[in-house]
């Protein structure tokens, strides 16, 4: 009986790896020959309007990937931050482009993209073109994006947010307690507050600081830049914002925060109008992604601007492969390419990173420096630039930043967690050792750590945090005394770092690409170039059945386990030596 039952369980197991293997061949099939059809170029009709549906997560650039739309379970819809700007761009210029309809409830993305992608909006408009934005729902981030639209409107039943930002951050000490992991904490600075999820269960008084004054400033910045185009009392704005006194639509239209309520088919006669057509007739909507397919951003030039562009975690060895990792191993290969290659007058380093590890930053950071000693090299910072993110950018020439990029965090912090008692109690599994002379185990996660061993790392890590600050100094021409007042690992906003002299210029990623070619004098003869090349989409396809098959392999063994087994895998993510943001965080 025992054999026959495990002779049908083995056919019925081979026989569901058969059906998920077919299911998968036809789908990947069938996308492929998806993908070759839709590289046919899209020929704009005149009198059309681009649709920008927005709610994807927003990465610097855009990895086309044929299976986009399929019904696979997870797929996140991403929207390169570049692409979009160039299709606003060419749409700006486009005669047979009469105007812009922005549709946006939720985009995962910070606000300095936002202000990238708004900013691209307002210049649409100042060639006499027209944008209109809709949504049946509107987060404070849709809406601030929305702002930029000669007209907003909303559903009648709709809703909007619009009563401020809060900063939210998980805490890890009673997991770890209950774990039994003691984690062991190194750090310098008052502000380097990165370990707290581990040590504390709230905010310390440092970092409650710090966020106060972060939230407000970017804050004050949207308030600021919506007053502007909506023409409203910015006084006013705050006060709506504070005592949440949009609360429907009927208040968001009486405040005039949008310009009506429309229902989907009324909203649409609104743009027949302003293309003068008839109510019966198409409106011809171009969507992104084929608008995408209608020009090309090629152009014939000696002169070259390589952009490079650095978005991720940074990460020791070979990471992970994914495109949102940066590795020293593929970004030293990629500056030193632009360094060497003649043609390449100069080079833009587009950081969006909340840091990670050190020695990574300090491979890159040696990189960057080399590359300016022989031609100008500009940093242009997204919505993260700080702690790691900013080490990489501060041997540029000149260092540009939204007023909303997250930037500074200059310190270090170590993490080692002493697992011996989840390892022995949870486990049940214990170790012993011998070992030459009195650290010859100094790293290690199966005891806790001597007093003399606390020393050398903590000591090792004032080395680095000097080092750090030293180079700072050095990049950003101002003395050591001047970096370590603003350093400490505190945080600042991009106008905060303007002010503290860690940037120079407010502006998007157009204003890093203007200064290098000016720097260079090219600013009359240039093509722009994006570096790392994207990853093939069966690149992507097999990285993921490998992820896939290791977390399933992972899952089968741990069990009811897995989501805590998942937990520590990301807590393990900070041991080591880190120049990472002191926090991890989403706005709300």
């Amino acid at each position: 009986m025992s054999f026959g039952k495990a002779f049908l369980s083995s056919c019925l197991g081979a026989l569901t790896a058969m059906v998920v293997f077919f299911l998968l061949t036809f789908l990947f099939f069938t996308a492929l020959v998806a993908g070759l059809s839709d590289d046919k170029q899209v020929v704009v009709e005149d009198n059309s309007v681009l649709h920008l549906e927005l709610d994807a997560q927003v990465t610097e650039l855009e990895v086309d990937d044929p299976l986009a739309g399929l019904p696979f379970p997870g797929q996140q819809k991403r929207i390169g931050l570049i692409q979009l700007k160039q299709a606003i761009d060419d749409a700006r210029q486009n005669d047979n482009i009469e105007g812009v309809y922005v549709e946006i409830r939720q985009p995962l993305t910070g606000f300095s993209s936002l202000e990238e992608i708004r900013r691209s909006l307002l210049d649409f408009r100042e060639s006499g073109k027209w944008v209109v934005a809709y949504s049946e729902v509107m987060t404070e981030g849709a809406y601030y994006l929305a702002s930029a639209a000669d007209e907003v409107y909303l559903h009648p039943e709709g809703e909007m947010e619009f009563n401020g930002l809060s900063v939210s951050i998980g805490f890890y000490k009673k997991l770890l307690d209950k774990l039994e992991i003691k984690p062991q904490v190194f750090r310098v600075g008052e502000f380097k507050s990165a370990v707290e999820p581990f040590l504390l269960e709230e905010l310390s008084k440092e970092n409650r600081l710090q966020l106060t004054e972060m939230v407000n400033g970017i804050y004050d910045n949207i308030l600021d830049n919506v007053a502007e185009s909506r023409g409203i009392d910015r006084t006013r704005l705050e006060e709506i914002s504070d005592q949440m006194l949009v609360r429907n639509a009927d208040d968001a239209l009486e405040l005039k925060l949008v310009d009506g309520l429309l229902y989907q088919d009324e909203f649409h006669n609104v743009i027949r109008e302003k293309l003068s057509i008839p109510e019966d007739e198409d409106i011809r909507f171009v969507k992104y992604k084929d608008y995408r397919k209608s020009f090309s951003t090629y152009k014939r030039s000696p002169n070259e601007v390589a952009v490079i562009v650095a978005e991720g975690t940074i990460v020791q060895g070979e990471g992970s492969q994914s495109d949102l990792e940066i590795t020293a191993e593929k970004y030293v290969k990629e500056i030193r390419k632009a360094r060497k290659n003649d043609n390449v007058k100069a080079i833009v380093l587009r950081v969006n990173s909340p840091g990670g590890a050190y020695t990574t930053s300090d491979m890159i950071w040696r990189e960057v420096k080399l590359a300016a000693a022989e031609k100008p090299v500009i940093a242009s910072m997204s919505d993260y630039a700080a702690s790691g993110g900013y080490y990489i950018a501060m041997a540029c020439d000149t260092i540009v930043a939204q007023p909303n990029t997250i930037t500074g965090s200059i310190g270090i912090f170590g993490v080692m967690f002493d697992m011996s008692s989840f390892l022995g109690n949870k486990l049940g599994v214990t170790f012993d050792e011998v070992r030459t002379g009195d650290f010859g185990d100094l790293y290690t996660v199966t005891r806790p750590l001597t007093p003399a061993e606390r020393n050398i790392i903590q000591r090792n890590l004032e080395k680095y945090y000097d080092s750090f600050t030293a180079k700072a100094a050095e990049g950003r021409s101002v003395s050591q005394e001047q970096i370590l007042r603003v350093a400490s690992g505190r945080v600042w906003t991009g106008q905060q770092a303007l002010e503290h002299k860690l940037v120079d210029v407010l502006g998007g990623i157009d204003d890093a690409i203007r200064i290098a070619a000016e720097k260079a004098n090219i600013a009359d003869d240039y093509k722009v170039r994006y570096y790392p090349a994207p990853t093939t989409f069966i690149e992507q396809l097999m990285k993921g059945l490998e992820t896939s098959a290791r977390a399933g392999l992972v899952r089968q063994y741990v069990g009811d386990l897995y989501p805590m087994f998942e937990r520590v895998r990301q807590v393990k993510q900070y041991e080591g030596i880190q120049a990472r943001m002191p926090f991890e965080f989403e706005f709300h």
